[in-house]
């Protein structure tokens, strides 16, 4: 009895000690047991030949894509136990088969290919018991499975020529792997679930158990091979859903790694090889016939086997199932990357050096994906913060730093981009791509001019290391100019960098002569400074080197209207049209030009398209929208007949551009307009603050979307109020900017418009309020001045309109109808000399003067 309870406790240590993997223990727990039970000397013999086969594998494992290496003397050994216990056959049946199977194993290690499906076919793994076995023989059968695919794969076929033959061959192997798969998936959650009970260590602290459970070679095989060989066999379909399966069963420690990859190989599958007409949701069932598969090379997408147990799988009630390849993407990379978060290995000392740059490889290969998953939906701000968090691998790593740089540009996180680049540029100092892009950030919405400027210099000095980019960066530096020069406040400082922004744009047009946009921006320079033939010369360059560039095209009717051919510029125009129908700054021209060549009639016939063409292109509802304005365009161009009897007064102001330039001044960041001062880029940032409290005030309903559509939408308005004034219609004038100032009621485009209004009706004492209002939010607008110093001119307060207006000529020295105005002041004052100096300067200047300012085309890299 004694002997009889002792074996029944060392059998049990036995089974605890195979199903954990310590092999070392085996041998003397044999030893103890062969000493109490004599007959068991057969199953002895069987556990040493396991335990020393294991200890051989573990010391020289078997590296996945390696072919096995043959007879080894070691090996002599554990041939020998086996050979014994199978021979003598006193073992129980069960033990038999784990004697073969074991056995089996021992010839594909000695790559005895053969041999090992021979001691297969005497053992029928289809009927072993998965329904209550011990854990250790859950991965016995699962590894056998395994063997057994890896040996079907080494012995040819003897007759190849036979496809059938072939290919029940492939659905054999197939069958092998995916069971060997879900037997080593139920494996792992019982030996997980065995260790989460506490019952298969009695010590208090079980010790690191994530250490000793390793998948091993045969497992592994196991749980990677079936979908290799889907995929090699153009079966995409059963591949992703193999996918599928493994990704569903519960999860376990020892699978983590796994689990990542797998997921990681789906979503670059989802991302590259599947479209969503090919799609099918993880609860579906795959079609029969997909367009993934090689029509060639047809099989079942069904199952052809079935298993007494298998791996739990997750499940539950309101579970989220994707509905399209970048959705199921995307989640798959998010948990993949809370993985690699999780798993990151940060350590800097040189014995974790090769764990922590493969934590690296897989997390930035990750990063990459979610790169394009979501740039697919051009979801930037999530992008941008994914790559914050990859920060903690980031040190050193260049690509890494550039990604996040790249993705805070797209999300509009300019400022922040512009630091990360500075990072970049300190890992990479060679590269003159980054601060030629630090360059295009600063000249953009930032305005950070002496910071572009020092960008730009750093890729000049590279010299001939910067190889083409030195045309660049000459670009990027005469841009800088440029738009110094427009913000510069006395007209000396304004000459100087106008100088040198022309230097620039030779220099890089002189490195770069097939670049169109240095010569275009050498054209664009010439046409600020008013060099109207020189201009031309160069527009009509760049339009050869690129013919259907909308900024050329736009600079040369601009020019054209500067020189007073009103109508070859709106032909212009409308040839740009035609390929980019959906420009709002082209269609903007267009109004102006269509107001003095067609009459205002054409120019509300725009001005309703334009709208129907911000319906089409943004499908938006305005949720102030009353109505009111839709119905005054319907109504103003039904009865041509009326229209084309009213008279247009001369209303237009083509240098300051009355409301345009005013409006882009205001809406610098939808029309990427660099050469807005810096007050006025301070001054849309408070009017869009104003507005956004005022509205708030005013009604529940906010602004759907982004703030761009809203601005354009606005100033459609404001273009349509401007032709009611010219054509002296003030009460659709008023309706027209209502709808404007229900989208920014703070802006002082709208203010200077309810100025303008109530000039039309003759309320000057109302129009100087809004003109005062409008220059509190924006103080340098140079038409608000104009306006406002003509106005106090009527009031015979001649000292202060001539102290605006003077300060209107110190921000715009080329408005020839500021000078105008100031000489009508001066006149008034008894100053007839100075008087005759700003006509004469107004004079001159109006003859090259264009129907809207040149600074409305953007500069930009």
């Amino acid at each position: 009895m004694t002997a009889r309870k002792s074996g029944s406790r060392l059998e049990s240590e036995i089974e605890r000690c195979r199903s954990e993997t310590q092999w070392d223990k085996i041998p003397e727990l044999v030893r103890q047991l062969s000493a109490k039970l004599i007959s068991n000397d057969d199953l002895g013999e069987l556990l040493l030949g396991e335990a020393k086969l294991q200890q051989y594998l573990k010391e020289n494992p078997i590296k996945q894509g390696a072919s096995p290496r043959g007879p080894r003397p070691r090996l002599q050994e554990v041939r020998k136990h086996l050979t014994a216990a199978l021979d003598r056959g006193n073992l129980k049946p069960e033990y038999m088969q784990e004697a073969s199977l074991i056995m089996a194993k021992l010839c594909y290690v000695e790559a005895d290919f053969r041999e090992a499906l021979n001691q297969y076919g005497r053992v029928n793994l289809d009927e072993m018991q998965l329904v209550g076995a011990p854990v250790y023989r859950l991965s016995m059968i699962a590894e056998a499975y395994a063997t057994k695919g890896l040996c079907l794969e080494k012995v040819p076929m003897a007759s190849p020529s036979l496809s059938n033959r072939n290919a029940d061959k492939d659905q054999e192997i197939i069958t092998c792997y995916e069971k060997s798969g879900d037997i080593a998936l139920l494996y792992l959650q019982e030996v997980e679930k065995a260790l989460s009970a506490g019952i298969q260590n009695r010590s208090p602290k079980p010790g690191p158990v994530t250490q000793e459970q390793e998948l091993g070679y045969f497992l592994e095989t196991g749980l990677q091979r079936a979908h290799v060989i889907h995929f090699r066999n153009g079966n995409l379909t059963r591949g992703v859903g193999r996918f599928r399966e493994i990704l569903r069963a519960v999860e376990t420690r020892t699978t983590q790694n796994l689990r990542m990859t797998i997921a990681r190989q789906l979503a670059e599958i989802l991302l590259r090889g599947m479209c969503e007409q090919s799609y099918w949701n993880p609860l579906e069932d795959p079609p029969h016939h997909s367009p993934l598969d090689d029509p060639l090379r047809q099989s079942p997408h069904t199952k052809d086997y079935a298993l007494s147990r298998r791996p739990r799988i997750y499940s539950g009630e309101n579970l989220f199932c994707p509905q399209e390849n970048t959705e199921e993407a995307l989640l798959l990379l998010l948990i993949s990357e809370s993985m690699a978060n999780r798993d990151a290995v940060l350590s800097r000392i040189p014995e974790h050096n090769n764990d922590r740059i493969i934590s690296l490889q897989s997390a930035s290969l990750v990063y990459d994906l979610l790169t394009i998953a979501l740039g697919r939906r051009g979801q930037y701000e999530m992008l941008s913060e994914c790559l914050e968090r990859a920060m903690k691998f980031a040190f050193e790593e260049f690509h890494l730093w550039f990604q996040l740089a790249l993705s805070l540009m797209a999300a509009g996180k300019s400022a922040r981009a512009v630091k990360v680049l500075k990072e970049c540029m300190r890992l990479k100092p060679d590269d003159p791509t980054i601060p030629l892009l630090a360059v295009k950030l600063c000249i953009g919405n930032l305005h950070w001019l002496e910071e572009g400027e020092r960008f730009a210099k750093i890729v000049i000095d590279m010299g001939e290391k910067a190889a083409e980019f030195r045309a660049k960066g000459y670009l990027a530096i005469g841009l800088v100019y440029s738009l110094r020069a427009t913000d510069a406040s006395l007209r000396g400082m304004q000459e100087e960098y106008q100088k040198k922004a022309l230097s620039a744009f030779q220099r890089a047009q002189s490195l770069s002569p097939t670049d169109h946009l240095a010569v275009f921006y050498l054209a664009l320079q010439l046409a600020v400074s008013r060099q109207i033939p020189e201009a031309l010369g160069y527009v009509r360059q760049a339009l050869q080197l690129q013919g259907d560039d909308v900024h050329s095209l736009h600079l040369l009717a601009l020019l054209l209207s500067a020189q007073k051919h009103y109508h070859d510029a709106l032909n212009i125009i409308e040839m740009a049209l035609s390929e980019y129908p959906e420009n709002f700054i082209l269609l903007f021209t267009k109004v102006k030009l269509e107001t003095l060549c067609r009459g205002p009639e054409e120019a509300l016939l725009s001005c309703k398209r334009m709208l129907q063409i911000w319906k089409s292109c943004y499908n938006l509802t305005n949720p102030s929208d009353s109505g009111r304005g839709s119905s005054l365009l319907d109504r103003a161009v039904a009865d041509r007949r009326q229209l084309n009897a009213m008279s247009l007064p001369d209303f237009s102001d083509p240098e300051t551009g009355n409301l345009p330039d005013a409006f882009f001044h205001g809406f610098d960041s939808f029309f990427g307009v660099c050469s807005v001062h810096a007050t006025s880029i301070a001054a849309s940032r408070v009017e869009q603050a104003l507005s956004e409290v005022a509205s708030s005030l005013q009604s529940s309903a906010p602004k759907q979307g982004p703030l761009h559509p809203w601005m354009t939408l606005a100033q459609i308005w404001l273009h349509a109020a401007e032709v009611y004034i010219g054509m002296g219609k003030a009460a659709e004038a008023t309706a027209c900017t209502q709808e404007a100032a229900n989208l920014f009621p703070m802006s002082h485009n709208v203010l200077f418009m309810r100025g303008q209004v109530a000039e039309l009706r003759g309320n000057v004492d109302e129009a100087k309020r809004w003109y005062e209002e409008a220059l509190s939010i924006s103080p340098t607008h140079v038409k608000t001045m104009q306006r406002l110093g003509l106005i106090l001119h009527q009031l015979q307060r001649y000292s202060l309109a001539e102290k605006i207006l003077r300060d209107a000529v110190q921000v715009n020295s080329t408005a020839h109808d500021v000078w105008n105005s100031l000489g009508e002041v001066l006149q008034a004052q008894g100053n007839d000399t100075a008087a005759t100096e700003c006509f004469l300067t107004a004079l001159e200047l109006e003859a090259s003067c264009p129907i809207l300012p040149f600074t409305i085309i953007p500069r930009t890299l």
